[in-house]
């Protein structure tokens, strides 16, 4: 099964919470033990899993990204201006897999599924999610 869900951010580098959006679709589904995929469309975004607890975790993360990878001074900048946002997204990644255990995502208590917006804001983001059976 897939399912996209479709959103808008408003900021330029901030992580989304979507992890109620990825828990409905697994129930959606009706799958109870299998595997659930979700992927960021688009180059300069990115999906990670990290704490839920409080917003500095997501602040910290980033924060440091914008110290690793610094704004306005990558060649991809004479084009657009976002060289940042395609290297923060190529290292964190489009995606996460993560398993379905009796028809849950089996994340921990403090894990959270956060999609990172690098080039925002903007008012159009996809995220699509597929959700595999292991028991055909």
């Amino acid at each position: 099964m897939h399912k996209t869900i479709t959103f808008s951010t408003n900021k330029r580098e901030i992580l989304v919470d979507i992890t109620a959006e990825v828990v409905s679709a697994v129930q959606q589904s009706g799958v109870r033990n299998g595997l659930v995929n979700v992927y960021a469309q688009g180059a300069t975004a990115a999906i990670m899993i990290q704490e839920n607890w409080d917003d500095s975790v997501q602040t910290d993360v980033v924060n440091l990204l914008k110290k690793l990878i610094p704004h306005g001074v990558w060649l991809h900048d004479r084009q657009d201006g976002n060289g940042d946002a395609h290297l923060k997204a190529g290292i964190v990644g489009p995606s996460e897999t993560i398993p379905v255990i009796n028809g849950k995502p089996g994340l921990s208590t403090w894990q959270n599924i956060f999609f990172c917006e690098f080039d925002g804001p903007r008012s159009n983001r996809k995220v699509v999610i597929t959700v595999i059976n292991n028991n055909p």
